[in-house]
């Protein structure tokens, strides 16, 4: 069965509840760690969802936050849904049509013929 994956980044929240609220915090702590980001990237990395996260910058924002990668990450995944079959009887915008009836020609006639 086919399963839907997605994920929360959470990252914001961390940085609020230990207090730092502006991006440009979290520069000199990655710094201490080895990673030198700039300001933009830096402030990226906060307000959006990332798509690709080295294992150096989960490790280092755990370290920093004193978290595990589940509290940075929050993934959810869920049953994908069937599409139901659609078929011909249950729309009423679909009409059935027998093989055995055609419709008529129609036949043009002129004025004065």
């Amino acid at each position: 069965m086919k399963r839907t994956v997605d994920y929360t980044w959470r990252l914001a929240e961390l940085m609020a509840a230990n207090g730092m609220h502006n991006s440009t915090d979290l520069i000199p702590r990655l710094l201490e760690r080895g990673i030198d980001l700039s300001r933009p990237q830096v402030y990226r990395l906060v307000t959006q969802r990332p798509e690709r996260v080295s294992l150096q910058m989960l490790a280092a924002l755990c370290d920093i936050f004193g978290c595990g990668v589940d509290d940075l990450v929050a993934v959810t995944a869920a049953d994908a849904r069937k599409k139901k079959a659609v078929s011909s009887t249950s729309s009423p915008n679909v009409v059935e049509l027998n093989r055995t009836v055609r419709p008529r020609r129609a036949r043009v006639i002129r004025d004065g013929d």
